[in-house]
């Protein structure tokens, strides 16, 4: 069982900025590809953005420009950094570990318990 944890998330204005971390005990994070989904009520979750263990990153379309996921091999951790952040950005923000397969990011069920992100005035 992989243990991940999610943390950062907060009520934040429409404009703001707020930057999300998952950390895991040894090298699970360093060495396989990680991603950040969200889910918003009433809705499935979705992909945000995934990193390879090397490489570039990828993002979904509603996020890219304002969102950047980076690495710390160093802190085993992976860091989700959202700007101009807008009220359908709301959800509940999860760290995930998973695989590039034909360029498509894959997760495996290995979930955090996720973190609360509200855009609000």
């Amino acid at each position: 069982q992989v243990h991940l944890v999610e943390s950062g998330g907060g009520l934040v204005q429409p404009g703001g900025s707020l930057r999300l971390s998952c950390a895991a005990p040894g090298t699970v994070i360093d060495i396989n590809a990680m991603a950040w989904y969200r889910q918003a009520p009433g809705k499935k979750r979705e992909l945000v953005a995934s990193i390879p263990p090397t490489g570039s990153p990828n993002y979904a379309d509603s996020v890219k420009g304002r969102v950047t996921i980076t690495r710390d091999n160093a802190k085993h951790a992976v860091h989700l950094q959202m700007n101009l952040l807008k009220p359908e950005d709301t959800a509940v923000y999860y760290c995930n570990i998973g695989q590039y397969y034909n360029g498509n990011y894959i997760a495996y069920e290995y979930w955090g318990q996720g973190t609360q992100v509200t855009v609000s005035s």
